[in-house]
């Protein structure tokens, strides 16, 4: 067993594999259904997601961002291997390429919204590690995610890096 440190993207689907996905429990079933209801603050007063943010080693400076992902690995029901933009796009796409385009440059709670109204047009199945990761690191995310709902392979190296 190592002792290297896992990244956002494991905790959260450990996270999620504990508290969310074993949709057969009572308590999982509240818990979701609670975090895809709730206000923000709510949010933050579930015990489960104090653990999360623990976790993470989220503070209070980045509750926001800890309540966006709480909330959408609520409507999650499944993890797979392929991130959500692919399941989005490819070439018969569930998502409009203009809806898209709102997506990728939407903020905070149009974000959060549009996010939701993904995941659940994606048959609630996606990468949850991915998603996870994705979700903490926004903007970092976003080419990435334009180059998954396309179909293509992002290239091997920045386009900063092929110039030097």
């Amino acid at each position: 067993m190592s002792d290297e440190p896992k990244g956002p993207g494991a905790v959260a689907l450990g996270w999620w594999s504990k508290h969310i996905a074993p949709r057969e429990t009572p308590a999982a079933k509240a818990l979701s259904a609670r975090l895809r209801r709730a206000a923000p603050l709510a949010v933050l007063c579930e015990p489960a997601v104090q653990d999360l943010a623990r976790g993470l080693n989220i503070g209070p400076g980045q509750a926001e961002r800890l309540v966006q992902l709480a909330v959408l690995l609520a409507e999650v029901r499944e993890t797979g291997p392929e991130r959500l933009a692919r399941r989005l796009g490819g070439p018969e796409p569930v998502l409009s390429a203009l809806r898209f385009q709102r997506l990728i440059r939407a903020e905070g709670d149009e974000l959060t919204d549009l996010l939701r109204r993904a995941i659940s047009m994606a048959e609630r199945k996606c990468n949850v590690a991915a998603l996870a990761a994705d979700i903490l690191h926004w903007e970092a995310a976003r080419p990435r995610w334009c180059f998954d709902y396309f179909g293509a392979d992002a290239p091997a190296k920045d386009l900063e890096e092929q110039t030097r």
